[in-house]
């Protein structure tokens, strides 16, 4: 593979990888805290409703998880490239 073939196709997973966690990111923080909200109150967590869970504490955690993963599978992504340091 050309260097330049190999680094248009390290960009585009790159920003395969960054729109996944970017779209996961915003149903957790707009869609679960707010606009799924109403609906995901039917359902408690610890005795509170899961809307307002998500909105206080469970966003908290889902963002931890993704930093995570975006760091496991960025450091995949570099190794497969040749990119890794």
């Amino acid at each position: 593979m050309s260097s330049d073939a190999n680094a248009k196709a390290y960009w585009s997973a790159t920003l395969g990888l960054l729109t996944k966690v970017l779209i996961v990111w915003a149903l957790c923080s707009y869609g679960a805290g707010i606009l799924f909200a109403p609906m995901l109150n039917e359902i408690h967590l610890g005795g509170y409703p899961l809307g307002f869970w998500f909105a206080q504490q469970g966003s908290i955690y889902i963002f931890i998880a993704l930093i995570f993963y975006y760091a496991v599978k960025m450091g995949q992504i570099d190794r497969k490239f040749g990119m890794d340091e």
